[in-house]
């Protein structure tokens, strides 16, 4: 074990993914993303397409593919698949890490505007994502994984504060088995992740909260800390290696405990 500077055990061994797999992650720049290219790099001989800049790892490693492009629609989902794909030759694996929160006041004030663009960025981008993926992985011929992120809060009512957001990660439970049973002929495989609090920054980001409020969120999960990123990263690549080939259809929840 190593110990980092905020006092994180972190494991000696590294998870890893089979060699040369070519895999695209969207919504690289937060917290989880950066965590997750950074250990597919140390860990693992991959391909990885990052979709936006990720200050952690220079533009001129060989292995990173940076792919820049807005989300608005499924035409823009399609695109950042197939340019990955023209790029890498091909794509193995994607993992949906993108997501954001519109509005974080209570869901009784929301415009609705700012519904529809959180069911927007965290349901139907993920789908649109999803479906490209896999119909590029079923032409090839040579299965694949696409994972998925929803949050353990869903199936408990969400926030008020965040609402829409829980709405759309209770549909991506249904996206992971629709898709799984879908892609099982093809072998490609489909998972989620349900998380619990994971100390990534996306409470701060979107919801502008302070650090004593993370201390008292953390208070509540019965292991007293958030999940760190990399322990989420970690999780991830496991589901990405050859170890995982009996997986699919899952939602993989890593929540310290949270709501026992």
């Amino acid at each position: 074990m190593t110990t980092d500077t905020n006092g994180f055990q972190r494991p000696d061994w590294l998870p890893r993914a089979a060699a040369e797999t070519r895999i695209l992650v969207t919504g690289a720049t937060g917290g989880l993303g950066q965590a997750l290219v950074a250990i597919l790099i140390e860990g693992s001989d991959v391909v990885v397409g990052t979709h936006g800049a990720t200050a952690d790892h220079p533009g001129d490693d060989p292995r990173l593919i940076h792919l820049k492009r807005p989300f608005t629609d499924d035409a823009d989902c399609v695109a950042i698949v197939e340019e990955f794909c023209e790029r890498a030759g091909g794509i193995d694996a994607l993992v949906v890490l993108s997501g954001a929160i519109d509005f974080s006041g209570h869901w009784r004030d929301m415009p609705a505007a700012s519904w529809e663009q959180d069911i927007a960025v965290n349901l139907n981008h993920p789908f649109y994502l999803a479906r490209a993926a896999m119909a590029r992985m079923t032409e090839q011929g040579t299965g694949g994984r696409i994972l998925l992120t929803g949050t353990e809060s869903a199936l408990h009512g969400g926030s008020p504060t965040s609402f829409p957001y829980a709405v759309a990660k209770r549909g991506t439970e249904c996206l992971v088995q629709g898709l799984a049973r879908e892609g099982a002929p093809h072998d490609i495989l489909v998972n989620g992740l349900r998380f619990g609090y994971i100390a990534s920054g996306f409470h701060e980001r979107w919801h502008s909260r302070t650090e004593q409020q993370m201390k008292e969120r953390a208070d509540l999960v019965p292991l007293k800390r958030g999940g760190h990123p990399d322990e989420a990263a970690a999780l991830m690549v496991y589901l990405l290696s050859d170890w995982a080939r009996f997986i699919t259809g899952q939602m993989i929840p890593l929540t310290g405990g949270d709501w026992l």
